[in-house]
């Protein structure tokens, strides 16, 4: 005997959040915008970075993350017909003051800022880039660790009393060791160990969706390896910048560092 939820599936009556795993809309900085798009509408841009589009069923949607910069207002998408405009809401991130023991940490030196520009550089080239979707439907995320989100994205950072740039990722303290998990399919595409970061793995989900995984004690994968959802890809640390053991998960879309909370399950 089918259940109702079964006969509802059957019957293309669930919603789509209950049907295939689009993200949340949340249309703030740093957030994201889910926008059904009109038959003709096949490119999205936004400041020449292609956005990405995905179509689980009958309609088709652009998937836009918002650049934590973005000031409250009207935004506009450019497409292959007419422009696209959202609208920015207001959102309050808290503020974050930590004590960082090694100054290096705080004012590098010109070496390590030479070391930084590099590795920043390198991460930046990824976060830029646009492949091909790796699946049909919009990828489905699971947590890529165990523990308590620590709701960081967002803050505005002070380090030992000086102010720095917003938080761009999400931190789940965890302890050193436990295993970190591909949140979703992909391909490794960068590998290192950063001055800021510690060890890190890149994975590029398609259509210019990344994640970051920082502060790794250890990478168990290598670049250009392609992962399964749930594959192991290295292990809690707390190497770079930190104050304890965690991973920093990052995630980016169109170029633009977004909330990995949007990503899950509700």
């Amino acid at each position: 005997m089918f259940s109702i939820k079964k006969i509802l599936i059957l019957c293309g009556i669930f919603t789509t959040t209950q049907v295939f795993a689009l993200p949340q809309d949340s249309r703030r900085a740093g957030g994201i915008a889910v926008i059904p798009l009109a038959q003709n509408v096949t490119e999205v841009s936004y400041n020449g970075q292609a956005v990405l589009l995905t179509q689980p069923n009958a309609q088709r949607y652009a998937v836009f993350g918002i650049p934590l910069s973005t000031p409250v207002g009207t935004l506009q998408l450019q497409t292959n017909a007419q422009p696209i405009q959202i609208e920015i809401q207001p959102y309050k991130y808290a503020e974050q003051r930590l004590t960082i023991k090694n100054q290096d940490y705080v004012n590098p030196q010109q070496e390590q800022l030479d070391r930084y520009a590099h590795e920043a550089k390198e991460q930046n080239d990824i976060y830029a880039s646009f492949t091909a979707a790796q699946s049909a439907d919009f990828p489905r995320f699971i947590h890529p660790t165990a523990g308590k989100f620590s709701n960081s994205f967002g803050r505005k950072r002070f380090f030992n009393g000086e102010e720095r740039a917003p938080h761009s990722g999400l931190d789940i303290p965890a302890p050193v060791g436990q295993k970190v998990v591909a949140p979703a399919i992909g391909i490794v595409v960068g590998v290192g160990d950063y001055f800021f970061n510690g060890k890190t793995v890149l994975v590029d989900h398609g259509q210019g969706l990344i994640s970051m995984f920082c502060h790794l004690s250890k990478i168990n994968v290598e670049k250009g390896q392609r992962l399964q959802q749930g594959e192991v890809l290295g292990l809690v640390g707390k190497t770079g910048r930190v104050t304890g053991p965690h991973l920093h998960w990052g995630m980016s879309l169109n170029n633009a560092r977004i909330d990995p909370q949007l990503f899950l399950a509700r």
